[in-house]
């Protein structure tokens, strides 16, 4: 099989891979005008498709939670992500993207409308020796009543767009947003870990922040491991203190925040454990 090079991408659609970023929506369907697209992440790197199968029932719960009715099943749809991975050189650092939307409907969409597509593409998992800046933003994190804050929605990637455009703005990389009662919730792209005292800390989730598959295996790992791990409420000036501050998500997995507002910060050896824990989950070096 002749392999796609760094830089490509492929596009499922129709029942077929096709080359490139490929047309798929038309300007009467109701996701562009509507917004009623969903989407999940998952990665490939190092021959591994870590928690493959979660992501893409993911995807499937949030078409329903937006009222549509998947085409496909989880399963089909991480077969289709595996024979994509397949198409490129083995090792590739991949980021794998199934996209479920309605093409009909008024404003509210017609589930029998639905339509399914993926792609997957080259793209380098951001280096841990980075570390990240990291504010608090302004803007805040809705709660159920104010939108479909369980489903990963690409409507919800706006409000996360200015929080960031807004930090870097102040010379930062990524801003944590608080939920509408003032309490931490996320950073804008990723969920948030602080430790203090030899304990990790993470929000609670609340219905405001959607509850990361990596963040769940991490906590999974880590306690498996014997560290202490409290899921609690926490305030800005909890992370204004803490010890070690980390972010687990998808696209970067488990990576160290080096600077709070003015506050530098090392990589500390929670974070250290977590990331190896993570890597060793991921290679199957043992079981989960």
């Amino acid at each position: 099989m002749a392999h796609y090079g760094e830089g490509q991408s492929i596009t499922w659609l129709e029942g077929k891979w096709q080359a490139g970023n490929v047309p798929f929506l038309g300007t009467m369907d109701h996701a562009p005008w509507l917004g009623s697209l969903v989407f999940d992440g998952a990665r490939a790197f190092e021959g591994v498709m870590p928690d493959l199968d979660l992501h893409c029932q993911r995807v499937v719960a949030s078409a329903r939670a937006m009222g549509l009715e998947p085409p496909v099943t989880a399963a089909e749809i991480e077969a289709i992500l595996r024979e994509g991975v397949a198409q490129f050189a083995p090792g590739t650092e991949l980021y794998l993207r199934p996209m479920i939307w309605a093409a009909g409907g008024g404003v509210d969409p017609d589930p029998a409308s639905t339509r399914f597509a993926a792609v997957v593409y080259h793209s380098l998992l951001p280096r841990p020796e980075a570390g990240g800046a990291i504010t608090v933003s302004p803007f805040r994190r809705p709660s159920p009543e104010y939108a479909i804050t369980g489903a990963k929605a690409a409507g919800h990637y706006p409000n996360s767009g200015r929080a960031v455009r807004e930090a870097k703005g102040r010379g930062f990389d990524n801003a944590v947003m608080l939920d509408p009662l003032g309490h931490v919730a996320e950073l804008a792209t990723s969920n948030i870990w602080m430790v203090k005292d030899g304990i990790a800390m993470t929000p609670v989730p609340n219905g405001c922040f959607l509850n990361g598959i990596t963040r769940q295996r991490v906590i999974a790992l880590l306690r498996g491991a014997g560290q202490l791990v409290e899921e609690k409420t926490l305030r800005w000036a909890d992370f204004l203190a803490a010890d070690e501050i980390f972010t687990t998500g998808n696209f970067a997995k488990v990576t160290p925040i080096t600077r709070i507002e003015q506050r530098h910060l090392q990589p500390g050896p929670v974070y250290a454990r977590a990331r190896q824990l993570y890597w060793d989950y991921a290679h199957g070096r043992f079981g989960m």
